[in-house]
């Protein structure tokens, strides 16, 4: 029997019985341990302070249960059949993001959120998958390579929400959708030569960006203090003071750790936003060494199925989505873990499915479930 085309005559490829399990075994695992984490990093704190222990991990853990069934309905359904919401999530992502700067709520010197009651809904984290289906969906539709008119409306496609998310200001999610959007069309066929154009013209801006005052001062310390980290500047110093704790409280744990609700820095909170941003540190402290490279080789394993699936896709659109989100996996995963220790600047992007949050553990949890709709599809 023949396979159903969509609208433009492309075969829907009917699902196989070859889901990459391993992939959604790993990526429930490591939701769930990211819960506990966040657990043991504030129960000391809560029942010191007389509030509920198990806050954080009620949450969390509605959240990571919620973001199972998203990832499992999405993988049964036809990722094709999501090229019709492409411009529909665009465009609401794209006025979510403006509505921010009217009705949204500020914390630490930024205006990301929307505030529903005890619910917080950051619609930066869903704009950069609403933005990959947005690309992949554009260049399927573009089966004789991309030209220089395409490469231009794929730009502005781009430049109109990262310019929001820009003023924000949330310099690390703007930093991942310019990672993301140039690797898509790297994969997608870009010349060389237009994609060296880029390279020029983006190196330009930044180097502009920073002269003409367009990045704020704090930001651009921020980019670079961990370059300097013997610096005797006071406002860099303040700003290495959660790196030299974090840094402090992984090597802290050794090689087998304080123990799980152990361990003085995650104790005593010497390290900030340690269940969110540096949730990384709680792990090496309690866990020691084995537990924090056990929970890099499991992020490893699911980038690597990521790639795995994007590389044997059927299609450029399947394609195109695996390649995008193992970007969005794989650098959030490098950058957060390595301004923990130091190696990259601290931009508040959360370790994906370990970091406390409810719209992040949603988002990462759909951008699996779209994988795994492509993996079901590869054929035998």
């Amino acid at each position: 029997m023949s396979d159903l085309l969509n609208a433009h005559g492309v075969s829907l490829h009917r699902p196989s019985e070859h889901m990459d399990y391993s992939l959604a075994i790993a990526l429930t695992l490591l939701g769930l341990f990211g819960a506990f984490m966040s657990y043991s990093a504030t129960k000391v704190a809560l029942v010191d302070a007389g509030y509920n222990p198990h806050y954080y991990i009620e949450r969390q853990g509605v959240f990571v249960l919620i973001g199972i069934v998203v990832m499992l309905v999405l993988a049964r359904l036809d990722y094709r059949r999501l090229e019709v919401l492409a411009t529909p999530l665009y465009v609401f992502s794209f006025f979510a993001l403006a509505g921010v700067f009217v009705v949204g709520k500020s914390a630490l010197g930024a205006q990301r959120w929307y505030s529903f009651g005890p619910l917080q809904i950051q619609p930066s984290e869903f704009t950069v998958l609403f933005i990959i289906l947005a690309v992949a969906t554009f260049c399927e539709r573009r089966n004789q390579g991309l030209r220089m008119y395409d490469v231009t409306r794929l730009l502005v496609m781009a430049m109109a929400p990262l310019a929001l998310i820009f003023l924000q200001p949330d310099l690390g999610t703007s930093i991942i959708i310019v990672l993301v959007v140039a690797g898509m069309m790297v994969v997608a066929g870009i010349p060389p030569r237009f994609m060296a154009f880029l390279t020029i013209v983006g190196s330009i801006g930044l180097v502009a960006a920073v002269y003409l005052d367009l990045l704020k001062k704090y930001q651009v310390e921020r980019f670079t203090s961990f370059i300097n980290q013997n610096s005797n500047n006071s406002a860099i110093s303040a700003l290495l003071y959660e790196v030299h704790n974090a840094k402090a409280a992984i090597g802290a744990g050794g090689l087998w750790g304080a123990g799980v609700f152990n361990g003085l820095q995650t104790v005593l909170g010497f390290v900030p936003e340690q269940r969110t941003d540096f949730i990384f540190t709680a792990i090496g402290e309690q866990l020691g060494f084995v537990g924090a490279a056990s929970v890099i080789l499991l992020l490893g394993f699911i980038g690597w199925r990521m790639w795995v699936t994007g590389r044997r896709a059927k299609d450029t659109m399947g394609r195109l989505l695996c390649i995008g989100i193992f970007i969005f996996f794989a650098f959030s995963c490098f950058e957060n873990i390595g301004m923990t220790m130091g190696i990259m600047p601290v931009t508040g992007i959360p370790l994906p499915l370990l970091s406390y949050g409810g719209s992040a553990a949603l988002v990462f949890y759909s951008a699996g479930g779209v994988v795994l709709s492509v993996s079901r599809r590869l054929g035998n």
